[in-house]
């Protein structure tokens, strides 16, 4: 029985990943003749693709951008297999006491978030999209951290980019009636598959049937998780026993229809986010060049494809 490993989107699991955990907790995965291990990364060697690229794990979920980054800049032979998200999760965040009320009011307010050359990108485009001035917001390096609407309240930034609508910005004490959330994909960011789930172009060309058959299994993990939330809320816990149960319960319920795209399949990536994205990216200096984008992904190996 093959040994595979598997690297998840973020420091720490979160529902995003339940589809893998349901499918090893019910043991279809063995079923099927393979031993998965599910393992998050340690910031000090890289993210997932990084891992990938060294062959340190078999498949991997990561953000397109970062993907498409790679195959443009260094020419990595890696490659998506399956969506996981059909959204864009990320979220732009305040709190009513701000005045802050829609996003081209962040001009001359203080905007935490990761200044990477897409994310300064994507907030001078939603608040240019609004018609606001982008020029004028300032910047608030917040690097890896996810300030809650605690910090805001507390005077640390006057609002947030990059927390995800399904997960960072449930989180703190503050009420709900005082809180100001807009996904980015509602105030006009370009369409995107938040997070992908890829390999090495290497397994996928030399093993086709042990990719197809860990989509196949990871796609029944994914389609029971959604359909029995308090089974996969239980087995959850077991995961993240760290996180408040009313978190993980709300998080998997907003971020489960992410899963599916519009005909309710799983996996299957639309070439119609991926181009235009790819195009906005390197038009936005995001990434190298948009050369190729075509190759940086297949569906042939999904079952709902074939």
């Amino acid at each position: 029985m093959p040994h595979i490993r598997v690297m998840l989107d973020y420091f720490h699991p979160w529902p995003n990943s339940a589809g893998l955990y349901v499918a090893r907790a019910r043991r279809w995965y063995a079923a099927a003749g393979l031993d998965v291990e599910l393992v998050v990364q340690d910031p000090g060697r890289g993210d997932t693709l990084e891992y990938l690229a060294r062959g340190e794990v078999d498949f991997g979920i990561f953000p397109p951008n970062r993907l498409l980054a790679r195959r443009a800049a260094l020419g990595q032979p890696l490659v998506a297999v399956a969506a996981v998200n059909h959204r864009g999760l990320e979220a732009i965040q305040t709190t009513t006491s701000t005045g802050i009320i829609r996003p081209r009011d962040l001009a001359g307010r203080r905007l935490a978030y990761n200044p990477t050359p897409r994310g300064r990108a994507m907030v001078r485009h939603l608040v240019a999209a609004d018609g606001g001035d982008p020029d004028a917001v300032v910047t608030v390096d917040a690097g890896s951290r996810e300030l809650t609407v605690d910090d805001i309240e507390a005077g640390e930034a006057d609002a947030t980019f990059g927390n995800y609508w399904s997960w960072d910005a449930l989180r703190g004490d503050l009420p709900e009636d005082s809180r100001l959330t807009w996904p980015v994909d509602e105030i006009g960011a370009p369409r995107y598959h938040s997070y992908l789930l890829g390999t090495s172009e290497r397994l996928r060309d030399e093993q086709p049937s042990l990719v197809r058959d860990f989509l196949t299994v990871t796609a029944r993990g994914y389609a029971t998780a959604a359909g029995r939330p308090e089974a996969t809320l239980e087995m959850l816990e077991r995961v993240i026993p760290y996180f408040p149960r009313p978190l993980i319960a709300r998080s998997l319920a907003l971020i489960a229809p992410t899963w599916t795209d519009p005909q309710g399949r799983w996996g299957v990536i639309d070439e119609g986010r991926m181009g235009p994205y790819a195009h906005w990216l390197a038009e936005n200096g995001a990434i190298a060049h948009d050369h190729g984008w075509q190759r940086s992904f297949t569906n042939s190996l999904l079952d709902v494809a074939a």
